[in-house]
């Protein structure tokens, strides 16, 4: 490991600590006609710093988790998972037991049934986390439990499901070098290793993100370091398993540190962000300059990088893109803003960067998470911290809509 490649996992990890241990500030009204805070979390049995990453039902309802709170037997709570109707009711549909401390995924996903999946990086069972299924009649299941051997250690990235009932993911450790991996789990609860990082200098290592797959079941992600310049990369993995770094970043102006996940277009381009490079120095706590970027990556593997991040109003350090029907991109910084607390933006299909939202850490909340959309364009989100309830002399976080 080299030094620049400590310092970088330093720095990443210290950026996206900020996220949940950032002051109160004053509330503003800007561009309130926009925005609309749906919930604050008060740290009790409602829960308390929400986890990056909801989903929405066809009724409008919003579905997270939050990395405190409820009534599992843990100093501040364990953690729940939510539901909160368009009217801003809130319901905890369950606790996570004493064991799955911030047992809350950066983001669930569905299947056909209405059924819910996710990740701890904690269970009752162990300290290795674990895969969870939360029926349609709220019953909790671990549908796999981690032992931090070959099969990996701290699965924290949103998993992708196949039209078999496959889960996939990634763990940020283990493994068989240590350095994460790619597994499988199947409705029967079997766990494959896929890929294990590492095993080479030019491999990645420490996969942060999640997954997307192509029309071919190829998976695709980003590890947050590792490859030849050890400041990430981006991999395929083929169905049989094959993993190839498709793109090596190198820490200067084409971005550092990818922690956020993937998405494709109809042309087979894949979007993604990294949290460090671009140029520039106003981000100066990075070990690489700059304050992120948001890149283009074409099937032949050719990255474009459509916007650099100044770390002033336009934000600094941003994480996953949602696109909509017309080629827009929209997304979150977790610093950077007018009140330094963070961003909603898009980036135009013509390449035009406009801060939608700068949030001022006051009942809006602070440090934004990722964004979902809806069908009508509107978009919603969490903030980890802020939100006019105290949870140890910091906001206990919100869901948001925002309406562009």
């Amino acid at each position: 490991m080299t030094y620049a490649h400590t310092l970088l996992k330093r720095a990443v990890r210290g950026l996206l600590l900020v996220a949940i241990l950032g002051m109160l500030v004053a509330a503003q009204k800007a561009q309130a006609q926009t925005f609309t805070t749906l919930y604050g979390f008060t740290g009790g049995f409602d829960g308390g710093t929400p986890s990056d990453g909801i989903v929405l039902d066809a009724q409008g309802d919003v579905y997270g988790t939050t990395q405190s709170g409820g009534a599992g037997r843990c100093k501040l709570g364990c953690g729940t998972l939510f539901k909160l109707t368009p009217n801003g009711t809130e319901t905890v549909i369950y606790s996570f037991p004493a064991g799955a401390k911030s047992g809350a995924s950066p983001g669930l996903i569905w299947d056909t049934k209405g059924n819910l999946y996710g990740t701890t990086i904690g269970t009752p069972k162990g300290p290795y986390g674990a895969v969870f299924e939360l029926t349609n009649q709220a019953k909790a299941k671990w549908r796999y439990l981690f032992k931090q051997t070959v099969d990996g250690d701290i699965p924290d990235g949103v998993l992708f499901m196949d039209t078999k009932g496959n889960l996939y993911g990634t763990t940020l450790e283990g493994g068989a070098y240590g350095d994460g991996t790619v597994f499988q789990v199947t409705p029967k609860r079997i766990e494959t290793v896929l890929h294990s990082f590492g095993s080479s200098g030019s491999d990645g290592m420490e996969p942060l993100a999640g997954l997307v797959s192509d029309l071919q079941g190829n998976l695709y992600g980003t590890t947050l370091l590792g490859g030849s310049n050890d400041v990430g990369t981006v991999y395929k993995i083929t169905p049989g398993g094959t993993e190839t770094v498709i793109y090596n970043f190198s820490g200067e102006m084409d971005g550092a540190g990818p922690s956020a996940g993937m998405i494709f277009d109809a042309q087979s381009n894949l979007y993604g962000t990294t949290l460090e490079g671009g140029g520039g120095s106003l981000c100066s706590k990075g070990v690489f300059p700059g304050c992120g970027t948001v890149f283009k990556l074409d099937p032949n593997g050719t990255e474009t990088v459509l916007y650099r991040f100044t770390g002033g109003a336009d934000g600094a350090g941003p994480l996953s893109l949602v696109l909509d029907n017309k080629g827009n991109l929209y997304g979150t910084t977790v610093e950077g803003g007018a009140s330094n607390r963070g961003t909603v933006y898009e980036i135009t299909a013509a390449g035009t960067e406009e801060v939608l939202y700068s949030f001022t850490g006051g009942t809006d909340g602070q440090f934004p998470g990722n964004l979902v959309m809806d069908a009508q364009g509107n978009l919603y989100g969490t903030t980890s911290s802020g939100g006019g309830y105290v949870c140890q002399q910091h906001g206990c976080g919100t869901v948001f809509k925002l309406k562009p």
